[in-house]
């Protein structure tokens, strides 16, 4: 597993050749693109969790994987309230 943050799909965008998924981090709605997931992963469904590096999905998880990276983020001294869709304040 990368180091990324966790996220659930929560839509899908219209357009942009079917590539960005809207995803929810901790509350805040951001678009994702998806296009670096191998292509069984690409066809993501609502509820689907997904780790984000730098706006994209790099690994799609499942809710303990999402946990873990998590729990990984608190390891390192960021507090889930402080980690969001663009990063620590």
């Amino acid at each position: 597993m990368c180091l990324g943050i966790p996220g659930r799909v929560v839509g899908h965008v219209e357009g942009y050749g079917g590539q960005l998924v809207l995803v929810d981090v901790e509350g805040a709605h951001r678009k994702v693109n998806i296009g670096m997931l191998a292509d069984e992963d690409q066809v993501l469904a609502v509820g689907d969790w997904v780790l984000i590096h730098m706006g994209f999905a790099v690994e799609r998880v499942d809710a303990a994987g999402a946990e873990r990276a998590m729990t990984g983020l608190e390891l390192m001294g960021r507090p889930r309230e402080e980690v969001g869709p663009e990063g620590p304040p």
